[in-house]
Protein backbone atom coordinates (compact mmCIF):
# COMPACT_ATOMS: atom_id res chain seq x y z
CA UNK A 1 0.00 0.00 0.00
CA UNK A 2 1.39 3.46 -1.27
CA UNK A 3 2.23 5.94 1.71
CA UNK A 4 0.20 8.76 2.15
CA UNK A 5 2.45 11.50 2.57
CA UNK A 6 5.45 10.20 0.76
CA UNK A 7 8.40 12.87 -0.36
CA UNK A 8 6.18 15.28 1.76
CA UNK A 9 7.76 17.72 4.09
CA UNK A 10 5.53 19.01 7.43
CA UNK A 11 6.26 20.90 10.17
CA UNK A 12 4.09 20.64 13.49
CA UNK A 13 4.65 22.93 15.75
CA UNK A 14 4.47 21.78 19.55
CA UNK A 15 5.09 18.73 18.19
CA UNK A 16 7.05 17.29 21.57
CA UNK A 17 4.09 15.99 23.51
CA UNK A 18 0.74 15.69 23.17
CA UNK A 19 -1.69 15.40 20.38
CA UNK A 20 1.37 17.10 18.35
CA UNK A 21 4.41 14.28 19.13
CA UNK A 22 1.20 11.36 17.88
CA UNK A 23 0.63 13.57 14.80
CA UNK A 24 4.38 14.01 13.92
CA UNK A 25 4.87 10.38 14.34
CA UNK A 26 1.91 9.59 11.99
CA UNK A 27 3.33 11.44 9.36
CA UNK A 28 6.70 10.13 9.49
CA UNK A 29 5.12 6.56 9.81
CA UNK A 30 3.11 7.70 6.40
CA UNK A 31 6.59 8.81 4.61
CA UNK A 32 6.71 12.37 5.18
CA UNK A 33 9.68 14.74 6.49
CA UNK A 34 8.67 15.99 9.42
CA UNK A 35 9.86 19.29 11.50
CA UNK A 36 8.61 19.42 15.08
CA UNK A 37 9.01 22.47 17.04
CA UNK A 38 8.64 23.17 20.93
CA UNK A 39 10.11 25.83 23.90
CA UNK A 40 11.53 23.12 26.15
CA UNK A 41 14.60 21.72 24.76
CA UNK A 42 14.62 18.10 26.56
CA UNK A 43 10.90 17.52 25.98
CA UNK A 44 11.82 17.80 21.90
CA UNK A 45 15.07 16.07 22.45
CA UNK A 46 12.93 13.12 23.95
CA UNK A 47 10.38 13.60 20.98
CA UNK A 48 12.75 13.06 18.39
CA UNK A 49 14.47 9.57 20.16
CA UNK A 50 10.66 8.50 20.03
CA UNK A 51 9.23 9.28 16.50
CA UNK A 52 12.97 7.34 15.64
CA UNK A 53 14.24 8.36 12.62
CA UNK A 54 13.15 11.54 9.10
CA UNK A 55 12.45 13.93 11.77
CA UNK A 56 14.43 17.16 12.90
CA UNK A 57 13.09 19.35 16.15
CA UNK A 58 13.56 22.67 16.51
CA UNK A 59 13.63 25.42 19.81
CA UNK A 60 10.83 27.60 18.48
CA UNK A 61 8.30 29.57 19.91
CA UNK A 62 5.15 30.17 17.73
CA UNK A 63 5.00 33.62 19.10
CA UNK A 64 8.48 34.81 18.41
CA UNK A 65 8.69 35.24 14.19
CA UNK A 66 12.45 36.09 14.53
CA UNK A 67 12.29 32.08 15.75
CA UNK A 68 9.68 31.33 12.95
CA UNK A 69 11.92 33.42 10.47
CA UNK A 70 14.77 30.96 10.92
CA UNK A 71 12.87 27.97 10.89
CA UNK A 72 11.50 28.34 7.73
CA UNK A 73 14.74 29.77 6.19
CA UNK A 74 15.84 26.33 7.26
CA UNK A 75 13.42 24.55 5.58
CA UNK A 76 13.48 26.38 2.35
CA UNK A 77 17.56 26.07 2.27
CA UNK A 78 17.13 22.17 2.68
CA UNK A 79 14.05 21.04 1.01
CA UNK A 80 12.57 24.27 -1.38
CA UNK A 81 9.40 23.47 -0.07
CA UNK A 82 6.66 23.07 2.29
CA UNK A 83 3.34 20.65 1.84
CA UNK A 84 1.98 20.46 5.41
CA UNK A 85 1.67 22.91 8.23
CA UNK A 86 0.32 21.98 11.21
CA UNK A 87 -0.26 25.13 13.40
CA UNK A 88 -0.55 23.27 16.59
CA UNK A 89 1.73 24.95 19.23
CA UNK A 90 -0.62 26.23 22.09
CA UNK A 91 -2.51 25.81 25.21
CA UNK A 92 -4.16 27.47 28.40
CA UNK A 93 -5.54 27.63 31.70
CA UNK A 94 -8.44 27.72 34.01
CA UNK A 95 -9.26 31.56 34.92
CA UNK A 96 -12.91 32.69 36.18
CA UNK A 97 -14.26 36.07 34.74
CA UNK A 98 -13.47 38.29 37.96
CA UNK A 99 -9.94 36.47 38.84
CA UNK A 100 -8.59 36.69 35.02
CA UNK A 101 -5.05 39.28 34.67
CA UNK A 102 -3.33 40.87 31.44
CA UNK A 103 -0.70 38.10 31.90
CA UNK A 104 -3.01 35.43 31.89
CA UNK A 105 -5.44 37.45 28.60
CA UNK A 106 -1.83 37.85 26.51
CA UNK A 107 -0.36 34.59 27.55
CA UNK A 108 -3.11 32.49 25.87
CA UNK A 109 -3.84 34.79 23.36
CA UNK A 110 -0.19 34.81 22.66
CA UNK A 111 0.51 30.86 22.12
CA UNK A 112 -2.77 30.15 20.18
CA UNK A 113 -3.91 33.16 18.32
CA UNK A 114 -0.49 35.43 17.83
CA UNK A 115 1.13 32.44 17.23
CA UNK A 116 -1.20 30.29 14.86
CA UNK A 117 -1.08 33.63 12.86
CA UNK A 118 2.24 34.27 12.13
CA UNK A 119 3.54 30.48 11.98
CA UNK A 120 0.96 30.41 8.93
CA UNK A 121 2.27 33.52 7.21
CA UNK A 122 5.55 33.28 7.79
CA UNK A 123 5.39 29.51 6.67
CA UNK A 124 3.20 31.39 3.53
CA UNK A 125 6.19 31.43 0.57
CA UNK A 126 6.65 27.75 0.95
CA UNK A 127 3.44 26.73 0.29
CA UNK A 128 2.26 25.92 -2.76
CA UNK A 129 -0.30 23.92 -5.17
CA UNK A 130 -2.08 21.19 -2.56
CA UNK A 131 -0.56 22.17 -0.15
CA UNK A 132 -2.54 21.76 3.28
CA UNK A 133 -2.97 23.35 6.44
CA UNK A 134 -4.36 22.26 9.99
CA UNK A 135 -5.06 24.67 12.54
CA UNK A 136 -5.67 22.88 15.40
CA UNK A 137 -9.25 24.35 17.16
CA UNK A 138 -11.04 22.95 20.10
CA UNK A 139 -13.97 21.93 20.93
CA UNK A 140 -13.82 24.61 23.89
CA UNK A 141 -14.47 26.87 21.21
CA UNK A 142 -17.98 25.31 20.25
CA UNK A 143 -19.61 26.23 23.87
CA UNK A 144 -19.30 27.12 27.71
CA UNK A 145 -16.66 26.22 29.86
CA UNK A 146 -16.74 27.19 32.88
CA UNK A 147 -13.51 29.54 33.96
CA UNK A 148 -12.08 28.79 30.29
CA UNK A 149 -13.25 31.60 28.68
CA UNK A 150 -10.15 33.07 27.50
CA UNK A 151 -8.92 29.68 26.08
CA UNK A 152 -12.21 29.56 24.34
CA UNK A 153 -12.31 32.58 22.73
CA UNK A 154 -8.40 32.10 21.26
CA UNK A 155 -9.68 28.55 19.91
CA UNK A 156 -12.65 30.59 18.52
CA UNK A 157 -10.00 33.01 16.97
CA UNK A 158 -8.78 30.03 15.03
CA UNK A 159 -11.39 28.69 13.96
CA UNK A 160 -12.23 32.69 12.55
CA UNK A 161 -8.53 32.51 11.13
CA UNK A 162 -9.26 29.44 8.97
CA UNK A 163 -12.87 30.58 7.21
CA UNK A 164 -10.95 34.06 6.49
CA UNK A 165 -7.68 32.69 4.95
CA UNK A 166 -9.37 30.26 2.24
CA UNK A 167 -10.74 33.16 0.85
CA UNK A 168 -7.47 35.58 1.14
CA UNK A 169 -5.21 32.51 -0.29
CA UNK A 170 -8.20 31.76 -3.31
CA UNK A 171 -7.13 30.41 -6.32
CA UNK A 172 -3.36 29.09 -4.88
CA UNK A 173 -4.63 25.41 -4.45
CA UNK A 174 -3.67 25.99 -1.18
CA UNK A 175 -6.10 24.14 1.87
CA UNK A 176 -6.96 25.29 5.62
CA UNK A 177 -8.92 23.11 7.72
CA UNK A 178 -9.50 23.29 11.93
CA UNK A 179 -8.76 20.08 13.67
CA UNK A 180 -10.84 20.33 16.85
CA UNK A 181 -10.17 17.75 19.44
CA UNK A 182 -12.33 17.18 22.26
CA UNK A 183 -11.00 15.74 25.66
CA UNK A 184 -7.71 14.10 25.11
CA UNK A 185 -5.53 12.48 27.42
CA UNK A 186 -2.67 14.60 26.97
CA UNK A 187 0.21 16.07 29.57
CA UNK A 188 -1.79 19.31 28.87
CA UNK A 189 -4.84 18.24 29.59
CA UNK A 190 -4.28 16.62 32.41
CA UNK A 191 -1.85 19.46 33.69
CA UNK A 192 -5.05 21.57 33.82
CA UNK A 193 -5.81 20.14 37.76
CA UNK A 194 -2.17 20.21 38.91
CA UNK A 195 -0.39 17.12 39.44
CA UNK A 196 -2.27 15.21 42.07
CA UNK A 197 -2.56 11.47 39.92
CA UNK A 198 -6.11 11.18 41.83
CA UNK A 199 -7.32 14.62 40.99
CA UNK A 200 -6.15 13.75 37.58
CA UNK A 201 -8.40 10.37 37.35
CA UNK A 202 -11.11 11.88 38.91
CA UNK A 203 -10.61 15.35 35.98
CA UNK A 204 -10.96 11.93 33.46
CA UNK A 205 -13.67 10.22 34.69
CA UNK A 206 -15.91 13.56 34.95
CA UNK A 207 -14.81 14.36 31.30
CA UNK A 208 -15.44 10.77 29.95
CA UNK A 209 -19.22 10.70 31.70
CA UNK A 210 -19.82 13.53 29.41
CA UNK A 211 -18.90 12.08 26.26
CA UNK A 212 -21.38 10.01 24.29
CA UNK A 213 -18.60 7.56 23.39
CA UNK A 214 -18.15 7.10 27.13
CA UNK A 215 -14.34 7.59 27.44
CA UNK A 216 -11.67 10.62 26.89
CA UNK A 217 -9.94 10.11 23.61
CA UNK A 218 -6.34 9.37 22.56
CA UNK A 219 -3.83 11.62 20.58
CA UNK A 220 -3.33 8.86 17.91
CA UNK A 221 -7.04 9.30 16.88
CA UNK A 222 -6.47 12.92 16.70
CA UNK A 223 -3.43 11.72 14.60
CA UNK A 224 -5.37 9.48 12.10
CA UNK A 225 -7.31 12.54 11.40
CA UNK A 226 -4.78 14.80 10.54
CA UNK A 227 -3.42 12.27 8.28
CA UNK A 228 -6.75 12.53 6.53
CA UNK A 229 -6.49 16.48 6.55
CA UNK A 230 -2.98 16.36 5.36
CA UNK A 231 -3.00 13.96 2.44
CA UNK A 232 -4.95 13.92 -0.87
CA UNK A 233 -7.41 11.87 0.47
CA UNK A 234 -9.12 15.40 1.57
CA UNK A 235 -8.05 17.45 -1.63
CA UNK A 236 -11.77 18.87 -2.31
CA UNK A 237 -12.38 19.67 1.89
CA UNK A 238 -11.27 23.41 2.64
CA UNK A 239 -12.52 25.43 5.29
CA UNK A 240 -13.77 22.79 7.63
CA UNK A 241 -13.90 22.07 11.19
CA UNK A 242 -13.73 18.56 12.18
CA UNK A 243 -14.05 17.39 15.62
CA UNK A 244 -12.72 14.08 17.10
CA UNK A 245 -14.59 14.85 20.21
CA UNK A 246 -16.22 11.02 21.02
CA UNK A 247 -19.27 13.30 19.75
CA UNK A 248 -19.52 15.72 22.51
CA UNK A 249 -20.29 18.91 20.76
CA UNK A 250 -22.73 17.05 18.55
CA UNK A 251 -25.17 17.28 21.15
Amino acid sequence: MALKLAEKVAVVTGGSTGIGLAIAKRFVSEGAKVFITGRRQVELDAAVKAIGGNVEGASVDSANTAQLESLFAQIKEQHGKLDILVANAGGGSFAPLGQITEEHFDDTFSRNVKGTLFTVQTALPLLGEGASVILTGSTAASSGTEAFSVYSASKAAVRAFARNWILDLKGRGIRINTLSPGPIKTPGLVGLVGMDSVAQQGFLDHLASLIPMGRVGDPDEVAKAAIFLASDDSSFVNGIELFVDGGIRQI
